[in-house]
């Protein structure tokens, strides 16, 4: 039984379609970067991403922001990324432990913790001690995030203890929990505090230099587009870059 010419004709058309996609989505795989990167770079690594996209217009880049030692896990467990960025050198030690980092690591910024609250501060902190208040709820980064580590330091240095109603598992939880009003009070960098705008009152924290958090970023050894990333780390190292961090409220590493 012969087939009809204006089937065969769909039939040759649907599959040069297929063909087509297939060769499109392949191409677009292998021009796309995966960035891990810590929570509190969102807003400036997204600006970045976009003037990396311009001086590479046939590359794109992808972001999973979230906790410096939360990605370094997924790494671990084996999630497929081109470039991390931590907000901390000991979490980007602890990739290079696991061999999971191509070359050497590049420091490209720094940041430090300020206290935040609601709009014109009305449980009135002027200091990190003033946090103890027991009126005062307080939210922190958990321990082993590199904003609650600072924290930590801050305490020690101060001879404080705090009495957090939670820890969170990044800097933007903390952030969210004060500008919702789950919590009168959040430690974070002041990265974030500058971002947040007028959603929040900030309060310096005086010893704040004794826990200064250095960022560095690396391509790492399994890197399936590797001349990509080095690409983006320069982007970010370099002077476009380090003027969108430096706007941000980040300090040089």
């Amino acid at each position: 039984m012969a087939v009809p010419k204006s089937s065969s004709l769909s039939l040759v058309l649907a599959a040069v379609l297929l063909l087509v996609g297939c060769s499109s989505s392949e191409e677009e795989s292998q021009n796309t970067i995966t960035v891990f990167a810590a929570a509190s770079l969102k807003d400036s690594f997204t600006e970045i991403g976009e003037q990396f996209k311009t001086d590479n217009p046939d590359a794109s880049v992808e972001f999973n922001f979230a906790g410096s030692s939360d990605l370094v896990t997924q790494l671990v467990q084996g999630a497929g990324a081109e470039v991390f960025a931590s907000a901390d050198t000991n979490n980007m030690v602890k990739a290079e432990q696991a061999d999971l980092v191509d070359g050497e690591p590049v420091n490209f910024a720094s940041n430090v913790l300020t206290i935040v609250t609601a709009p014109g501060n009305p449980q009135q902190i002027a200091s990190f001690a003033d946090l103890t208040k027991p009126d005062v709820s307080v939210v922190v980064c958990a321990a082993q995030v590199p904003c609650g580590s600072a924290t930590e330091k801050i305490e020690a240095a101060t001879g404080t203890q705090l009495n957090p109603v939670s820890e969170e598992s990044s800097v933007t939880d903390v952030l969210n929990k004060v500008t919702s009003g789950q919590a009168d009070a959040g430690v974070v960098y002041v990265t974030d505090a500058r971002a947040a705008g007028d959603k929040v009152a900030t309060v310096e924290i005086a010893e704040s230099g004794a826990a200064v958090n250095t960022y560095p970023i690396a391509v790492l050894k399994d890197a399936p587009q590797k001349d990509l990333a080095k690409k983006f780390v320069e982007t970010v190292t370099g002077e476009y870059g380090q003027k969108v961090l430096s706007e941000a409220g980040f300090g040089k590493p």
